[in-house]
């Protein structure tokens, strides 16, 4: 039995950091009695202060964003263009909005289930390799919006303790995100080197 990341691994200060260290952590999600998850291969981080692409998400004035600015360890789910759902994990402490985009895993239980729930009959990389398929494949939606991972029993991230070596991380600017100004080029993206899970990063949106 593995811990699930606490309280405190969500409210430190550096969002950049923590998009790091997210990556080899597991995601889990548990609806029916079906469990499925994987290993986290690529985050993005954003800042609730400073960053020209969460400054403009916020000036959309949408009630949900409200969200964003409680403590870390909130699941801070919404849709782009309708259709895909984005998994945002709130961070840092009350008032500040800082968020971690999960981009995509490496699936590692319930797989069955997750192939089901894309309508695929066989293990290829868009199963979870992208910000939209990968909440499609854990079951994820808007009705989880606000999720705590701390002591949710339907959805948590756990250490397994298995973190990925600097010289295994690369580094690169956000995805989908053309209104950033000068912040469009910051290297807030960040994958595990050579893991065929990494999405194509063609898409998304915030």
């Amino acid at each position: 039995m593995f811990p699930r990341l606490p309280r405190s691994f969500y409210t430190r200060d550096d969002v950049v950091q923590l998009a790091r260290e997210l990556l080899g952590k597991y995601v889990f999600t548990r609806f029916g009695g079906e469990l499925t998850g994987g290993r986290i291969v690529e985050t993005e981080a954003y800042h609730g202060r400073d960053d020209i692409a969460t400054q403009k998400h916020l000036a959309k004035g949408h009630a949900r964003t409200q969200l964003l600015y409680r403590e870390g360890g909130l699941l801070y789910i919404y849709a782009v263009y309708r259709i895909h759902h984005l998994f945002n994990i709130v961070t840092n402490r009350e008032g500040l909005a800082d968020t971690v985009l999960i981009r995509a895993l490496q699936p590692t239980d319930g797989v069955a289930t997750m192939l089901q729930r894309r309508q695929m009959t066989e293990v290829k990389r868009n199963l979870t390799a992208g910000p939209g398929v990968m909440t499609q494949s854990l079951g994820l939606s808007k009705a989880h919006f606000g999720t705590d991972l701390v002591t949710s029993p339907d959805v948590w991230l756990e250490d397994r303790h298995a973190s990925v070596p600097d010289a295994q991380i690369v580094a690169g600017p956000r995805v989908g995100i053309p209104y950033a100004e000068e912040h469009i080029d910051l290297p807030w993206r960040f994958s595990v080197r050579d893991s065929p899970w990494v999405s194509p990063a063609k898409g998304g949106t915030r």
